[in-house]
């Protein structure tokens, strides 16, 4: 066989060898790559599913009339929205909002939170029964850096149709801190970074995880030299902070950050390092309660302090007047071993606020750092006369929007009634009962009454306690306190009496004025008051393993008359009233009362237990006989 002919038979062989092994590499790719496509194509269906779901709940908002530009997200179907305050503050309290359908909705404020740079508005609906729909709120808390997220609003105006924008990207950082600007506003506190892409216009927008629930609300971006673009860095306020202010947004108030009344830094010694009290005010409710100078901060609110901006973090997530636990620890005498330990103390601390500027501790401060989008041309500052949203904006001094605190104290107040109306039982009122105080009981009886002119005008109010004595026995009257409510300028000790109780017969006096005169008796005040935590002790009067444990969320009632501002604390579920607080002295520690074992006097609900707490502890307890109602004359 010659040469050539070899060739001729190897050549063929070697062509159909080569077919072969690249159609078997082809189909060996084809089926790796068949498979990949197939997870590929699983995730990008899903993901294009989610972001069809809660497309709908995005919105371009705008100032009325279209000027200006900024993004929203619905969160409840009957039309609440979330954005930000940089969003809504030049807008006047009416705007309008575009969704995805294409329709432009007129809009209201319903409450701000300058601070937190957060406001919640309301869309009208169009026509009677139409539900929006809602995003679902998910937990900021579970993020974790690496999480896939998707940012959707109406960036640089692009959305002429309402339909958003949407950027798909990382979480890069959580409980990330940004400094406020100059006015000590528009702080980020305990905020979620993404390089999901947020540009102007996506302000106010939402950040959802890639289950589609709403995690956040977009604010600010990096920009530096950069100007006014996206630069990989963004931050959203996280929703488990919204969700703390959310009832306080919902009442139509204007809110405000706490702040613990002290100033708080990092020191290390001999290699330990530790958050320690340099500045505390007397006056605050943590050195009340006995923080003082040179104590250790160990954990706010169940989540350790560990550095600076984790103080900051988890500090300026709650709403000012909030109650929330504080553990602390120093240095103290053994009596026993006369020797130094170290002693932790866990303590429940009523929050200052930062608006008003009850203390400087360093944290309002203006810094360097990343500045929220501009949401374009300032926007008229009064409500629009032809607008349909004007007529549910009433405007006063301390809220964003008091039309919307007149529907939630009303809600509240109704629910409350149903329990029992007492409005027809204005005369005068007995509660008979035994006091407990440090194991020993004794009884007690409270009187309430008013002598009227032939005008029907109060002319005087009595107010009486007697605790102890022997009924019918001259000999024995017990000890009696009496007290004009109404009487100007008494002093402290007549008003706080009985003594440790910080003011048990003003309190008392205050909740029979609730129950038989409703909102009408108390005339410098009766307004919704958001939600704030409440702490029913135990009942056996023992110091609590944990005061989380104890932990109510609750409606709140304000209300003020005679100069004697109070609180009165409602179950969100039935309105049923668990507590209050009554400050009968300014800069002091509110004589506060514990609600429980309900039961029916002539078909309405009472109490018949009644703690009694001031400052550190149980003054005691009131166990009731029987409540005597007078019908008005």
């Amino acid at each position: 066989m010659s040469r050539t002919q070899t060739l001729r038979i190897t050549l063929p062989a070697a062509v159909v060898m080569a077919g072969v092994a690249a159609m078997l590499l082809t189909r060996a790719a084809a089926s790796r790559a068949d498979g990949l496509d197939k997870r590929i194509e699983a995730a990008e269906a899903r993901r294009i599913a989610v972001i069809e779901k809660i497309k709908p709940t995005v919105a371009a908002v705008f100032a009325h009339g279209g000027q200006g530009g900024g993004s929203g997200v619905v969160i409840s179907k009957d039309g609440y929205a979330l954005t930000n305050f940089h969003v809504t503050q030049g807008s006047g309290p009416v705007m309008q909002c575009g969704l995805p359908d294409g329709v432009l909705y007129d809009s209201v404020i319903v409450g701000e939170d300058p601070v937190g740079d957060v406001a919640l508005i309301k869309l009208l609906p169009r026509k009677a029964g139409q539900d929006f729909r809602a995003a679902p709120l998910g937990d900021s808390d579970k993020l974790k850096a690496g999480d896939w997220s998707f940012a959707m609003g109406n960036p640089f105006l692009l959305a002429t149709d309402f339909t958003p924008t949407v950027t798909f990207g990382l979480i890069s950082g959580v409980h990330r801190y940004q400094y406020p600007e100059g006015r000590g506003l528009l702080e980020y506190t305990d905020c979620i970074q993404t390089d999901t892409s947020i540009n102007p216009g996506n302000s106010g927008g939402p950040l959802f995880n890639i289950d589609g629930e709403l995690i956040g609300i977009n604010g600010r971006i990096s920009l530096e030299k950069r100007g006014r673009i996206n630069s990989g860095v963004g931050y959203a306020i996280s929703i488990n902070q919204i969700k703390n202010f959310m009832g306080h947004l919902r009442a139509g108030l204007n809110v405000d950050h706490a702040t613990l009344g002290a100033i708080i830094e990092s020191r290390n010694e001999e290699g330990q390092t530790g958050m320690i009290v340099t500045s505390i005010l007397e006056n605050c409710d943590a050195h009340r309660r006995g923080l003082d100078l040179n104590d250790e901060l160990v954990s706010f609110a169940g989540r350790p302090i560990g550095n600076l901006n984790l103080y900051k973090n988890v500090l300026g997530i709650y709403p000012k007047g909030w109650r929330m636990p504080l553990v602390f620890r120093r240095e103290a005498d053994n009596k026993e071993t006369l020797k130094k330990e170290i002693v932790k103390k866990e303590i429940l601390v009523r929050l200052m606020g930062t608006q008003r500027g009850e203390i400087d501790d360093g944290s309002q401060n203006p810094q360097p750092g990343p500045k929220p989008p501009q949401p374009g041309p300032q926007r008229p500052q009064h409500p629009i006369p032809n607008s349909p949203a004007a007529k549910f904006f009433k405007a006063k001094p301390g809220y964003a929007n008091y039309y919307f605190n007149e529907q939630e104290t009303n809600r509240l107040w109704t629910g409350f009634t149903k329990h029992g109306d007492f409005i027809a039982w204005r005369g005068p009122l007995t509660i008979d009962a035994e006091m407990q105080m440090n194991n020993r009981f004794a009884p007690c009886k409270f009187l309430v009454m008013e002598t009227l002119d032939k005008n029907k005008k109060v002319t005087e109010t009595l107010a009486q306690l007697v605790i102890g004595g022997t009924p019918g026995d001259p000999k024995d009257p017990g000890l009696k306190y009496d007290l004009d409510p109404l009487q100007r300028e008494q002093k402290d000790d007549v008003l706080k009496q009985p003594t440790n109780s910080g003011g048990l017969i003003m309190a008392l006096y205050q909740y029979w004025r609730l129950l038989t005169s409703g909102p009408k008796g108390f005339e410098q005040g009766f307004n919704h008051g958001g939600v704030e935590p409440f702490y029913p002790m135990p009942a056996d009067g023992s110091v609590p393993k944990s005061y989380a444990d104890l932990r109510i969320d609750t409606e709140v009632l304000r209300t003020e008359h005679a100069a004697t501002p109070a609180k009165w604390f409602f179950s969100p579920k039935d309105q049923t009233l668990l507590g209050a607080e009554v400050s009968v002295v300014r800069d002091d520690d509110p004589c506060e009362m514990y609600f429980s074992d309900y039961k029916p006097v002539n078909g309405r609900q009472l109490p018949h237990r009644i703690e009694v707490r001031y400052g550190n502890g149980r003054f005691g307890v009131l166990k009731i006989k029987s409540y005597q109602f007078v019908a008005a004359k």
